[in-house]
């Protein structure tokens, strides 16, 4: 893979580039391209230019000319920039945006299904995220590797004894993915990540009818993104101690490995404390399963039935422990070895109540799930992270609407004005931003894995179009998805392995021991973190949307995660199957 970004630069400092002048630098865009009908927008740095042209990248040819709209400054950094709107062109092609005293942007298509590969990419992530299995070259490309994790013999932790399961005990627990830039495997961030994945495909189904992404069970009857979350439900299942129903917080080292490859990985690993936050996360993601492979039961007999089974006693568990709860260096006070690898610490689990109980009345049709349960007039609606699920519980009850009966008519009323309102709230001066994104208007956008906080926008905006049909939503969650493929204070495109500025050094243990130049690709980087709790040598600054390092030791910028992977795979996905064609 050609690294188009760093070899620009080289041909710039040959040239005598220098910052302010002629550069690719100067001008942000969504480095992959533009649909022919969809809007099309570049920002182009500084005050001083004021028209731009488009031109046919082979043949330089000029195709369209226009006029940079008015200064606009980052409310962070202080920096100008205007927009460069060529929404008026729609003929299919590759080109470059030159603009006098900035420069030419990087090369980018225009043309139907142009973000296709993106999507499979970062379905594909997913793969090169596999534990217990070796991925070989014909799938892994040069990313093959040897099988690591074979999680065949784990350890019960003394702090998740049960009276059938001693300390000591062994189990098998394989299969699953990494977490992120670590090995291990956690339920609570799982649980949103499926629940995500598992929504993309509810919400366009026909999408995956004939998208393949190159795994080895592409050729089955079951859709490759099903394929994929499967590998990660076989491991949730053995993670529910049979005897009581209740799940195991993580499948973990005590200590995180160092920077090696999988197979290198030898020390004990365990599963820890049963709690009731991991066991909700358990039983909505078992539900939302068995209704979706319950469309598959000749290819997976009794694959519904088990994951329903799995909870109603994971529900069960929650009945009886409302509230136990994951305390990890309490845990440590008291029992050994200490656990030190991610906490995923929860302190309030209403949220996750509200999700479980919605997927667990959709599944059953039994209104007593919904006893006591309170939807509430959230203003504005909590988007959704690991911690913050009830929009999970929201987006399911609007995409079940049909099954909902007359009583719980006005929970959906006031869960629609939420998802609407909150939609509208992003889009208000929209055009006045410095970017044209909904992505940045608030500092706190920029938090710890800030790519995914745009694309949650994103996945909130288009269940406000698939509501309203409004094409104003659809266009701003198209505005993130190129937010995050270059049109963006960085200027980077932030998924590896794509685009011509792309991240190359993601903090993640196979990209940095494999001895391969290129990242693992169809990885989303953490993005921009003002933050900066790593630590790490060589921020550019501490402005919000700017606070971002390529570098594998930026875990707080440049880290990947499956939570941050899922998000994008929706917008991708979905922006696909609404504007694609």
């Amino acid at each position: 893979m050609k690294n188009i970004y760093y070899y620009s630069l080289l041909l710039c400092l040959l040239a005598n580039c220098s910052q302010g002048q002629s550069s690719p630098e100067n001008i942000h865009l969504n480095q992959i391209g533009f649909y022919p009908g969809a809007t099309k927008i570049a920002v182009v740095l500084g005050e001083e230019n004021s028209d731009f042209v488009l031109k046919d990248s082979g043949s330089k040819k000029v195709v369209f000319t226009g006029k940079l709209g008015e200064v606009r400054k980052s409310p962070y950094s202080g920096k100008a920039g205007r927009i460069a709107d060529f929404s008026a062109f729609q003929k299919s092609g590759n080109y470059v945006l030159e603009v006098p005293k900035a420069g030419i942007s990087y090369a980018f298509d225009i043309q139907p299904e142009i973000h296709k590969k993106i999507a499979v990419a970062a379905i594909r992530g997913y793969y090169y995220q596999r534990a217990s299995v070796a991925l070989p070259e014909k799938f892994a490309g040069k990313w093959a590797r040897a099988e690591g994790h074979p999680d065949d013999k784990i350890l019960i932790h003394p702090s998740a004894v049960s009276p059938g399961r001693p300390e000591g005990t062994v189990i098998s627990s394989p299969k699953g993915w990494y977490d992120a830039g670590d090995y291990n495997k956690y339920i609570v961030n799982s649980g949103i990540t499926m629940a995500t994945l598992l929504s993309v495909y509810e919400d366009f189904p026909d999408y995956f009818k004939n998208l393949k992404t190159n795994i080895p069970e592409s050729n089955n009857a079951v859709p490759d993104l099903l394929d994929e979350v499967l590998w990660n439900l076989r491991w949730m299942i053995t993670m529910q101690d049979p005897g009581d129903g209740g799940v195991y917080h993580k499948l973990t080292n005590p200590r995180f490995d160092g920077m090696i490859m999988p197979e290198a990985c030898k020390n004990p690993r365990y599963v820890v404390q049963k709690n009731t936050i991991a066991t909700l996360d358990f039983a909505a993601v078992m539900a939302q399963s068995a209704r979706v492979f319950k469309r598959f039961e000749k290819e997976l007999p009794g694959l519904a039935d088990s994951c329903k089974t799995a909870a109603l006693k994971a529900w069960a568990y929650t009945i009886k422990n409302p509230s136990l709860e994951y305390r990890q260096n309490e845990m440590n006070k008291t029992f050994d070895p200490d656990v030190v690898t991610g906490a995923y610490e929860d302190k309030d689990g209403s949220d996750e109540l509200i999700w479980a109980a919605s997927e667990m009345y959709i599944l059953t049709k039994d209104e007593s799930y919904l006893k006591n349960i309170s939807f509430g007039t959230d203003k504005p609606m909590p988007l959704p992270s690991w911690s913050q699920v009830k929009a999970l519980a929201y987006y399911t009850m609007i995409r079940n609407e049909k099954q909902l009966g007359a009583v719980d008519q006005q929970y959906l009323r006031s869960i629609k004005k939420s998802v609407i309102d909150f939609s509208d709230d992003l889009l208000i001066d929209l055009e006045k931003q410095p970017y044209q994104t909904v992505m940045g208007k608030n500092a706190k956008d920029f938090a710890w894995g800030s790519n995914a906080v745009a694309s949650n926008q994103g996945i909130a905006l288009i269940q406000a179009y698939k509501l309203t049909k409004n094409k104003k939503y659809l266009g701003a969650a198209l505005g993130n998805l190129d937010y995050i493929l270059g049109r963006n204070a960085t200027g980077y495109s932030f998924l590896t392995g794509y685009g011509s500025k792309q991240v190359m050094h993601p903090h993640h243990r196979p990209s940095i021991a494999d001895g391969i130049l290129e990242p693992v690709p169809g990885l989303l980087s953490g993005g921009p973190n003002p933050g900066q709790q790593d630590k790490c040598a060589g921020y550019p600054n501490n402005f919000a949307d700017e606070s971002f390092l390529d570098a594998d030791c930026s875990y707080a910028s440049n880290e990947i995660a499956i939570n941050w992977n899922a998000p994008f795979v929706y917008v991708a996905v979905a922006i696909e199957a609404l504007y694609g064609k």
